[in-house]
């Protein structure tokens, strides 16, 4: 049986979200694990006033592709943008450009989807419904086509605490949701939203499930594979350990938490965290690529990636361990030095989020107007309030995922490719990729540079020195108006200072008679 390698050579693959973070990852393994690829089609649309050519310029010269442009420094000419708007009728492909994928893909790799949790309902629809059903249509037509693989999130079916490797019934028929919809007034949609998602959270993962359900449809037609990734993290070992390049999920939560900004967070120190590294999901994505081509299953198979029911951590050892990492290797600049607390009480969480978020904030602000600044904390920390509050869902429980055909594929791999294409978690040292994940959000999201460490160091001492000076100034404060408000408090402070009094006397003759 040919390597996976060997199988993607020669072959021309059309990728959806390659300017993404895991469509990048995506497109940087292909080049580099399978350089016989004959060439990588990307749909691409122009955004915040870059054109198509730009925006794949730019993605062409991030750090991510370093090794890549070492190996082989004519790799760009593999890479083949397509103009396209995918909530557009027809994805807005030109006639010539359709033609040119439907004579020569042999593989379609759909990673677009709109992943806000706090999405309109009617454009989460339009990205992750209606524009994977008007891919399929395309797919359809392609005479070469031999895989199409569709990226789906393991959270899509969160209403269930037990999910196994099957697509289960979509929550309503995604075609009447669709038509009925189209009609409605926005604020009607959004009033009835609450009503429709139910018992899921948020519209993300809604729509991803009815997503799967028009994918099953086709499977009778089309060579189909469905990848359900949890939470997706910084890369482990691939194209180096710790790359990322977003605020999305656990990334900001860390950046808060080493920059001391964020000081609690509503979670259940006991629930399982489970993250999965973006390179053991590409890795999986592009072996499930090979497997449906060449195997042709009978029915779409979904592949569970998780690590929660093979290698699992907890939230109340990332936080010890995001703590720790970034008090050896602290971030520039930070407010306050690093002491983020886990609680799964929602009174006490409130408390510290007054206490340590909201008093903080007001009184910088504060300093900021006296000082003629704009004011900016209260701003930073209702974005942060909001973000955990979407994310409490998921840090307070823990779910049992079924990854069966993950371990399959695992073994129909040779041992080249299980180092190559190495998706195997029960090899993953947690404490050693959380400490990975923290310096890439340093050096990558923020492009803090690692030579400055001495002088984050030093102002974490600076910030450590502040804060004993200011509570014991404060207590000093305090005492000192208790003892004016009782006499029994200034008995027991003249008892204190006298007793110092005649510890320091009795200190300083013992010297004198040594001498």
């Amino acid at each position: 049986m040919a390597s996976i390698a060997a199988y993607y050579a020669g072959k021309n693959v059309l990728i959806t979200g390659a300017t993404g973070f895991m469509g990048k990852v995506l497109v940087e393994k292909l080049l580099r694990s399978c350089p016989d690829v004959r060439a990588i089609y990307m749909l691409v649309r122009p955004k915040a006033g870059q054109t198509m050519q730009e925006r794949v310029q730019d993605m062409m010269q991030c750090k991510l592709f370093d090794r890549v442009r070492e190996e082989n420094p004519e790799f760009h000419e593999k890479i083949i943008p397509i103009s396209s708007e995918l909530t557009q009728p027809g994805l807005a492909i030109s006639p010539e450009d359709v033609e040119k994928l439907k004579a020569c893909i042999h593989i379609v790799f759909h990673c677009a989807a709109t992943i806000r949790f706090d999405e309109h309902l009617k454009h989460a629809l339009l990205l992750n419904v209606i524009a994977t059903q008007q891919l399929l249509g395309l797919a359809r037509q392609m005479e070469k086509l031999e895989a199409f693989i569709h990226i789906s999130t393991a959270y899509a079916n969160c209403n269930r605490r037990h999910i196994d490797e099957v697509i289960y019934p979509p929550p309503v028929e995604p075609r009447k949701l669709i038509e009925s919809v189209e009609w409605m007034d926005e604020s009607i949609i959004r009033d009835i939203t609450p009503r429709l998602i139910g018992d899921r959270p948020n519209t993300y993962t809604y729509t991803k499930a009815l997503a799967e359900y028009v994918v099953q449809q086709e499977s009778e037609k089309l060579n189909i594979g469905i990848i359900r990734p949890s939470i997706v993290g910084a890369s482990w070992q691939e194209p180096f350990p710790g790359w990322i390049d977003n605020f999305n999920g656990p990334s900001g939560v860390f950046i808060a938490a080493g920059k001391g900004i964020l000081r609690t967070m509503r979670a259940n120190n006991d629930a399982v965290a489970d993250l999965i590294p973006v390179d053991v999901v590409i890795n999986l994505t592009l072996a499930a690529g090979w497997y449906t081509a060449v195997h042709r299953p009978k029915s779409a198979l979904v592949y569970n990636c998780t690590t929660g029911g093979i290698n699992p951590f907890h939230w109340g050892e990332i936080e010890y361990h995001v703590m720790s990492t970034f008090k050896r290797n602290p971030l520039d600049q930070a407010f306050r030095r690093p002491n983020a607390n886990i609680t799964s009480n929602y009174l006490i969480n409130q408390y510290w989020m007054t206490v340590s978020h909201k008093a903080p904030a007001l009184l910088y602000d504060l300093y900021l107007r006296l000082s003629g600044q704009k004011p900016r904390m209260m701003r930073i920390f209702n974005r942060l309030h909001k973000a955990l509050m979407l994310l409490e869902y998921f840090s307070n429980q823990s779910w049992d995922w079924n990854s069966d055909n993950m371990s399959m594929l695992l073994g129909q791999l040779s041992p080249e490719d299980k180092k190559i294409f190495n998706f195997d978690v029960r090899q993953l040292n947690w404490p050693e990729y959380i400490e990975n994940y923290c310096i890439g959000t340093k050096k990558y999201v923020l492009n803090e540079d690692m030579s400055e460490l001495p002088a984050a160091r030093q102002h974490l001492k600076k910030l450590r020195n502040i804060r004993y000076a200011f509570n014991t100034v404060l207590l000093v404060f305090i005492w000192r108006i208790f003892i004016a408000r009782s006499q029994m408090a200034r008995n027991i402070w003249y008892f204190v200072v006298n007793l110092c009094f005649k510890f320091l006397s009795y200190f300083r003759a013992s010297s004198t008679l040594r001498h």
